[in-house]
């Protein structure tokens, strides 16, 4: 018996080590600076690859703005977000449950209404969540004190008016 229970710890070890906590950081300096100069740089590895195509289809609408870029500038984005996308990183902890989370027949182009980012900020009154100094789900770093490195744990959690989150 404690072979057996010795052998699937080993091998739960193994499977695990594989896996990587949040998600891939942004090295791309075109997506930095074209994305993040109006807005947080989300990391492509938060949507799946049909969802940033969606996104960039419609640049010109883009969450209420007019985000239109060059031919050549929008074909070096849409690869770099398709060749990032979640689904292409599985072995991170975050890409991995949101792909997880999304219906086949259903595509999200806002990472904050996936039904993983739903699930994980369920606990969190409302308020807390519209108050000015968030504004909304969409608003990672105003909570995730950690999230321009990529780190989204619940020990790196600091919500505005509340103070660290305690799960």
């Amino acid at each position: 018996m404690r072979t057996l229970i010795l052998l699937i710890f080993i091998n739960l070890s193994l499977f695990s080590s594989n896996i990587k906590k949040d998600v891939p950081l942004v090295s791309n300096k075109l997506y930095i600076n074209e994305c993040g100069a109006c807005h947080f740089a989300y990391f492509p590895g938060l949507l799946p690859q049909n969802s940033w195509e969606k996104l960039m289809s419609d640049l010109e609408n883009h969450f209420g703005d007019d985000a239109t870029i060059d031919k050549k500038t929008f074909q070096t984005l849409s690869k770099f977000l398709n060749e990032n996308s979640a689904e292409k990183n599985m072995n991170y902890k975050r890409s991995r449950k949101i792909v997880q989370s999304i219906p086949k027949d259903k595509i999200y182009i806002a990472i904050s209404k996936t039904p993983y980012i739903h699930k994980k900020h369920k606990e969190i009154k409302k308020h807390l969540i519209t108050q000015k100094e968030v504004k909304g789900l969409f608003n990672c770093t105003a909570c995730h004190q950690g999230a321009k490195k990529a780190i989204f744990n619940d020990d790196d959690v600091d919500i505005p008016n509340y103070g660290k989150w305690e799960d």
